[in-house]
């Protein structure tokens, strides 16, 4: 079986990792946040309300539940940071892939590659939705997994999955999947979720740890 180290550039790190890296434990529920209905930003921050992100568990679960944006823009996005959340700016690589099927049948059915929410050893936020636009009748719900972000010796890998409800001219249906790391022997204390220029008007993330 292939180790952490001689994978640590090439994901999936899930199928290949040992479960002593992973965690093998319950989920057990860290921090829940509920959108206040105008919140530009929902971060979880280690040390701050109740907030535990280091070595306490080898994997983080964030379950992002029914999140709407606003107004009009549905690019759910997140970034982590290394200094407890005064930047969130840490580089990453990744990989995003999604499918969408509208209610007239049309849609690309099988998976397919979308560089426009990739990053490559950038900066930015990276994309976790596809794009559920045009007021409230939109939402995202996705999973993200972020495996030993206290590591000081590896990159940090992460990997997600969800699905979108589109509301544009037509409805329909997206799912999303994307997986990279973040480039730093940095340990991660922080992580930041929002919409690329809207705020979120409802929704619950719930934040778990696995011993």
């Amino acid at each position: 079986m292939a180790t952490y180290s001689s994978i640590r550039y090439n994901f999936p790190v899930v199928a290949a990792s040992t479960s002593s890296q992973i965690g093998t434990g319950a989920m057990k529920l860290i921090k829940s946040i509920d959108s206040d209905g105008s919140d530009a930003t929902i971060s979880f921050v280690n040390g701050s309300s109740s907030v535990v992100l280091d070595n306490t568990y080898k994997t983080y679960i964030f379950d992002l539940i029914n999140i709407h944006p606003e107004s009009n823009d549905g690019y759910l996005k997140f970034q982590c940071s290394i200094d407890s959340g005064s930047n969130y700016n840490v580089a990453c690589t990744s990989t995003f892939f999604a499918n969408y099927n509208l209610e007239d049948g049309s849609g690309n059915g099988s998976a397919s590659y979308d560089d426009s929410l990739d990053l490559a050893q950038g900066t930015g936020f990276m994309g976790i939705g596809y794009g559920s636009s045009n007021l409230g009748d939109a939402c995202e719900i996705s999973r993200l997994w972020l495996f030993n972000p206290s590591n000081t010796t590896y990159v940090k890998h992460f990997s997600l999955g969800g699905s979108g409800n589109l509301k544009a001219s037509i409805h329909g249906n997206n799912n999303n999947h994307a997986a990279g790391y973040f480039n730093t022997t940095s340990a991660i204390d922080a992580i930041q979720f929002k919409f690329a220029t809207d705020e979120i008007q409802a929704g619950t993330i719930n934040m778990y740890g696995i011993a």
